[in-house]
C-alpha cells in the first residue's frame, strides 16, 4: 500500500475539518510458506495473510471483515462512509484497532440516531469474493450520486495510468490471492491499497477520500477486480464517474453506470481495453502508424 499519512491531528479552528484520531495498528501482510513445484522440489513463497476484523460502532457490533490488514482504520472509516451509516466525518472522535482481539472500535462524537434499525437493516449479498454487503437502501440512494458532469479520461492518460499500475510495486506481485484498487487524478496515483475482497480496497480508498476531504470530481478509480454492482455503487456515492478494471464487467454493474452516466473499462491490459458505457466521458487519440 502506499505510504499515506493515517494520524491528522483533530482540528476545530474556524475553516478546518474536526477529524477523527486514528490508531497506527499494524501487522505483517504475508507469511512463509513451503511448497512443492511441479519438480518436487521444495521452495518458500510467500502468501498474504487473511484475518478477520470485527467492525464496532459506539458499542455497537456491525460486521466482521476478512482483511489483509493493510489499511483497517481507512477500511473501517470507509465501510462506515459507503454503507451510510455515518453521514460526516466530523461525527467520529475514534478509529481505534486491536489485533490482539481482532477488533476496530469506532466511536462517534454524540451518537448516532437510528443505528440498531439501520444496522440490523436488510443487507443484499453481493458478489464480492463472499465477503460484500450493501444495504438494500444504497440501491435506492445511489440514483441521487453527484457525478461532475465534465469529468473525462484522455486515451493518453489511460495509458499511462496502466502503466503506473503495471510497474507499481505490489503484495500481488510478491504474495498473489489480492485485489488492488487505486485513486487516480488524470494519470497521477493518489493512493493504492490491496486487500482480499475488492469490496474491502475500494472501502479503505473511500475512507482515504473521506479523511483527506478528496472529492470524486475528476478521479479515476482503477481496480484488477471485475466491475460488478457493489463496485459501481461504492464509486458513484464516492462521486467517481469513471472506473477502470483489468478484469471484466456484470451486467448489473453495465446496467448502474450506464444509467448514472459513468464510464467503465474493463479488460485493461497494455494497450487494450473495451469501454463499455459512457462514450462522452473518453476523449479518443488514435495510435499514430508505425513507420515502415
Amino acid at each position: 500500500m502506499m505510504p499515506i499519512e493515517q494520524q491528522p491531528a483533530s482540528q476545530s479552528a474556524p475553516g478546518r475539518r474536526l477529524l477523527p484520531q486514528l490508531s497506527q495498528a499494524r501487522q505483517a501482510l504475508t507469511r512463509t510458506v513451503q511448497v512443492r513445484n511441479e519438480f518436487g522440489q521444495t521452495q518458500d513463497v510467500a502468501i498474504p495473510v487473511e484475518r478477520p476484523l470485527t467492525l464496532y460502532l459506539d458499542k455497537q457490533e456491525l460486521v466482521t471483515l476478512m482483511t489483509v490488514g493493510a489499511a483497517p482504520e481507512l477500511l473501517a472509516l470507509g465501510y462506515l462512509r459507503n454503507q451510510r451509516l455515518v453521514r460526516a466525518i466530523d461525527d467520529i472522535a475514534a478509529v481505534q484497532v486491536d489485533w490482539d482481539v481482532e477488533a476496530c472500535s469506532i466511536t462517534s462524537r454524540h451518537g448516532v440516531a437510528g443505528l440498531a434499525e439501520r444496522a440490523g437493516a436488510r443487507r443484499v449479498l453481493t458478489t464480492g469474493c463472499g465477503q460484500g454487503t450493501v444495504y438494500a437502501s444504497l440501491m435506492d440512494e445511489v440514483g441521487s450520486a453527484a457525478l461532475d458532469p465534465d469529468t473525462r479520461i484522455r486515451q493518453s492518460e489511460l495509458y499511462a495510468l496502466l502503466d503506473t499500475m503495471r510497474l507499481h510495486d505490489s503484495l500481488y506481485k510478491s504474495a498473489g490471492s489480492v485485489h488492488g484498487c487505486a485513486l487516480f487524478e488524470r494519470d497521477r496515483l493518489l493512493m493504492f491499497t490491496e486487500d482480499v475482497g475488492r469490496h474491502n480496497a475500494v472501502d479503505a480508498i473511500s475512507g482515504w477520500m473521506w479523511l483527506h476531504g478528496v472529492d470524486g470530481a475528476g478521479k479515476v478509480f482503477y481496480t484488477t477486480g471485475r466491475l460488478t454492482s457493489e463496485m459501481v455503487i461504492k464509486c458513484a456515492l464516492m462521486g467517481v464517474a469513471i472506473l477502470v478494471s483489468r478484469s471484466g464487467v456484470t451486467q448489473m454493474g453495465f446496467d448502474i453506470a450506464e444509467r448514472l452516466g459513468m464510464a467503465l473499462f474493463a479488460r485493461c491490459t497494455n494497450r487494450h481495453f473495451l469501454q463499455y458505457t459512457a462514450p462522452q466521458r473518453f476523449v479518443a487519440e488514435p495510435l499514430q502508424p508505425v513507420a515502415a
